[in-house]
Order: C-alpha cells, then structure tokens, then sequence
C-alpha cells in the first residue's frame, strides 16, 4: 500500500509517495512529469550497486531513457568538486530546463543534485528517490539543497522543491544497521520537537521498527514527512517556525565541522548527541525538568544510539572552539546564536536568549565526560 503527504506550496506543490516497491514502479511515477520520455539520474556508487538497475527498469518499461552519473559515497562528496562534476556532466547529457533530473541516494546525493538542479540553466525540475531513513523523513522533503563548505555545512545551497518525492520502504532493508539508526535521530526529532504522542509511540515500537517490521517503517516515515510538511508550508524560507527543524543541529554542526564531516560522525548521530544536549541545557536553563532529558537520552540509549560525546571516536577541540564552530551556523541571525530549545518532549521553540556560559558549561560537561 502507497500512501501519499502533499505538500500545499502554490505551483511548486509536489507529492510524496511512501511505500514498498516505489523504485520499481517508479517509470510509472515518474512518466507523467516528462515532456520527452528520458531522464537523467545521479546516484552514488553503494546506491547505485542496491538499486540503480531496478530503476532504469522500471524507466525502461515505461519507455523512457536513462543515463546515469555514480558519484562516491560519502558526506564529502556535498562539495564545490562533485557539484561541478554534476553540472558539467548533467550539461553534457543536454537536460533542458523542462527536463527532469533524478536524485537516487541518501541525503548526500539528495542536497548535492537538488542544488545542482536549482543552478543548472536557473533552474530544472528533480525527483527525489531517497533509498536511507535519513533521507525519506528529512533532506528529500521542504527544498533544502546545497553543499559544506570548510567553514561549515550546507553554507552554499538554495531552496529549490522537488517535482515528487518516491520514499521506498523496502530500500530501508539495504541500509547498515549504523545507517538506519542515524535516520533514525531525524525521526526522533519530529516527537521531541513537536508530537509528545509520536515519541510515545517511538519508545513503544522503536524497536520493532529498527528490527524491519515495514509498517513500522512506513508509519514513522508518514508522520515525519507529515510533521516536516507542515511546518515548511508554514515557513518554506526558514524565517521562523522552520528552524524548529534544526532542534540538535546546533550542536551537531559543530560537531560535524569538528570531524571532518568524516565517518566519525554520521549526521544522524550528530542530531541524536545535539538532541540529548539541547534538552540538557534547556533543564540547566529551567525551561524543563532533569527528567525530560533523562527521558530523552533513555529512548536514545534503548536503541543504541549515540547519546555523548564520549560516543564519537578520537579528538575533539575544546568546548570554547565548539561554540566558535557554532558561530558559523545558518541560524545565526545578527550575529546571536539561535537555539532550539524545550519546555518539555513535543514543545520545542527557537530563541537567541541563551547565556554564552551555559552552553560551555554543557559543553565542558560532556567533554569532561569523554
């Protein structure tokens, strides 16, 4: 069973199909967008290995054409190289600006070729095929494409909506168990930053959905892409209630610049440290009570997830170079620093007034910890 979450933005409105067997089916999908019967898809080389020949079967039952672009895996390949790489190569594949461009991969692939879609001839027409947890209940859907650069992640991008989205249940079998809890972080984001009920039901059946019961799967990627929906109809640009989105990534940015964006930390690991550290110092700030974020790292903890500092391998700076780390954030805004904090699980809200020592406090805590 496919169920679909619109997605109401005016002419950019655009579906999101979720459920098993969509990269199949997806020739089907995807026929009626395209003016000529061919497209062009970029993947990476794990994806392309698991599903890249499901799809161009699928398009070619359909009788449309494929060419295929296989970039390495990898958080590093969201860079000023692999972008050009795509472009010039999308170019000489002649997409027009009627065209239709498909992104095939995790949120990696998802972000680069968005933004390359955005750039190419101002601006092509892409579909999101997002075969990790990750992907399907965050980066695929709201618009959000772009790169990292030295000075931090996705500092260069723009927001350029996908045409449809196809979220393959059954691509989710194919994930590492390591990659599947990463997504995972984003999906418990959605309860903590605004469905206290979603995060009850997390804790009930987390376990059976990190196990690989599909409807599970298929219930936690609805309510996200719902939650997540609704929220960038409401702010699209991110002026205000969109940066609720960012509950953790404060923290996780910072950590992610200060790895390297390497395999040390999968940016799902990073929401999940961030979430458990927005939620301590939201208690150390009086906001909730020590028993909120003991909740919150519990549930992490259950499902083996990265709950500290201490759970990322080899150095770190200190916790004043993490804040300056911090400072490179999108969401700084005349220069403050926005958290995104809690009164508690499901009421998260965005403020700029957070004592630059508070944070080092938690910060050298958790170091401390290591």
């Amino acid at each position: 069973m496919t169920e679909t979450v619109h997605v109401p933005l005016g002419d950019r409105a655009y579906d999101v199909r979720i459920g098993s067997g969509l990269i199949a089916r997806a020739g089907a999908e995807i026929a009626p967008l395209l003016h000529r019967p061919e497209v062009a898809i970029v993947t990476d080389e794990t994806v392309a290995a698991a599903h890249l020949a499901t799809l161009q079967d699928a398009l070619r039952a359909e009788g449309i054409a494929s060419s295929a672009l296989t970039l390495p895996p990898g958080e590093a390949t969201k860079s000023w190289p692999h972008l050009i790489r795509t472009v010039e190569w999308l170019l000489d594949q002649k997409v027009e600006r009627r065209g239709v461009v498909i992104a095939l991969g995790g949120g990696v692939v998802g972000d680069l070729v968005g933004f390359a879609a955005a750039i190419l001839r101002r601006g092509v027409r892409f579909v999101q095929i997002p075969t990790s947890l990750l992907a399907q209940v965050d980066s695929s859907v709201g618009g959000k494409t772009g790169i990292n650069a030295p000075q931090g992640k996705n500092l260069i991008g723009a927001f350029h909506q996908p045409s449809l989205v196809l979220a393959d249940i059954d691509a989710l079998a194919t994930l590492t168990a390591r990659d599947f809890l990463a997504g995972y972080g984003e999906v418990v984001k959605y309860g903590l930053l605004g469905d206290a009920a979603f995060f009850e039901w997390l804790e009930e059946n987390g376990p059976a959905l990190a196990e690989g019961d599909v409807a599970s799967r298929a219930y936690a990627v609805r309510r996200s892409v719902e939650m997540k929906a609704d929220i960038v109809v409401r702010d699209e640009t991110e002026q205000g209630d969109r940066a609720l989105l960012n509950l953790g990534h404060t923290f996780c940015h910072a950590l992610e610049a200060a790895t390297g964006y390497s395999d040390r930390l999968l940016h799902g690991e990073g929401v999940s440290i961030g979430c458990a550290l927005a939620f301590e110092l939201s208690s150390r700030l009086g906001l909730c009570s020590q028993e909120v974020p003991s909740r919150v790292r519990a549930h992490l903890s259950a499902m083996k997830m990265k709950t500290d500092l201490s759970d990322i391998p080899g150095d770190l700076p200190g916790a004043e170079a993490l804040l300056d780390l911090m400072g490179q954030d999108k969401k700084v805004i005349d220069g403050q620093l926005r958290f995104i904090l809690a009164r508690g699980i499901g009421a998260a809200f965005v403020t700029s007034d957070v004592p630059r020592d508070a944070v080092l406090s938690v910060l050298d805590d958790a170091l401390r910890a290591r």
